[in-house]
């Protein structure tokens, strides 16, 4: 699945890297509201058996995610982002753990080394690897990235996760979700190219006070 907003600088490469994978796929883009021309190169890219375009008013990522969830057809899904951050090429290791049987969400993590990664801000740095000490301490787990948004789940696990935030806190809430419920969580490096916020970066510090929050709501709410 793929959520976008104002992402057409990226959005049509992203297309073209997805549809390169020799994967028996089903592609579903969420146009989040874009005022680009996103919705000129979702016109060309087109619908089909395996291609889907979903349009709704600007809500946020977390909104474009469910709203993709119920069109799900197969078995594994990776959230992939629009703004080539990540990696298409890396999305076969990333559901190689799940196609094997041992586990039901894996993430993908920009800070575990061996694959390409931007030298990037540095107070994006900190706050991802506080929020991840937060989630280790709450959780008792040992993830290194817990705000990445590279993420591959079994289709019922994603489909049984009560999720509810509309904007970028769907990926703490999917985190502590997934955490909670003492799911099979595997970690693997993905290449990350990084962007700064003159090139596009949306996420700002805000986000991260919005994360914690979340992180410790779930926790104290017993996943609610």
């Amino acid at each position: 699945m793929v959520p976008t907003f104002n992402e057409a600088a990226t959005l049509q490469e992203v297309l073209d890297r997805v549809d390169a994978l020799e994967l028996d796929k089903q592609v579903i883009v969420v146009d989040d509201g874009s005022t680009d021309e996103t919705e000129g190169i979702l016109e060309r890219w087109g619908g089909g058996e395996h291609r889907h375009v979903l349009r709704q008013p600007n809500r946020g990522k977390g909104a474009a995610i469910r709203a993709a969830i119920p069109h799900i057809d197969g078995e594994i899904v990776v959230i992939q982002d629009a703004d080539m951050e990540y990696d298409p090429e890396d999305v076969p290791a990333l559901i190689e753990p799940i196609e094997r049987g041992v586990a039901d969400v894996v993430f993908g993590s920009r800070l575990t080394g061996g694959r390409p990664q931007r030298a990037y801000l540095f107070w994006h740095l900190v706050g991802n690897r506080f929020l991840s000490l937060v989630t280790n301490v709450l959780y008792n787990t040992t993830l290194h990235d817990m705000e990445t948004g590279y993420k591959a789940f079994r289709v019922d696990v994603l489909r049984s996760l009560d999720l509810r935030q509309d904007d970028f806190a769907i990926e703490p809430e999917i985190t502590a979700k997934v955490c909670l419920r003492g799911l099979r969580v595997y970690e693997l490096p993905i290449a990350y190219y990084g962007r700064t916020y003159a090139e596009g970066k949306k996420i700002t510090w805000r986000d991260g006070f919005k994360a914690l929050y979340v992180l410790v709501s779930v926790r104290v709410g017993g996943g609610r």
